[in-house]
């Protein structure tokens, strides 16, 4: 959110529902090994991002992230 912020864009709401998927590792102890994000998000003001503005947004959020950066699990948004 504040990446977009930082770009000028409002944002009214950010809402999502993520989805893992539980599989086994190699010795067969349960683990979450994916992570599907599916934001919504409504903006607002005189300047809207494009779909391309989005995905880039996502994709250097995901490269900031903390969370993303410190698990295995693999984290994907899904496109809008």
């Amino acid at each position: 959110l504040y990446l977009a912020y930082r770009q000028g864009f409002e944002i009214d709401t950010y809402r999502d529902e993520a989805v893992g998927t539980l599989a086994k590792n190699e010795s067969g102890v349960p683990w979450i090994n994916t992570v599907i994000l599916t934001p919504q998000i409504t903006y607002s003001g005189d300047k809207l991002p494009t779909r391309d503005d989005e995905a880039a947004l996502h994709h250097q959020a995901h490269e900031q992230c903390f969370i993303a950066n410190s698990i295995k699990t693999q984290v994907t948004v899904a496109p809008p």
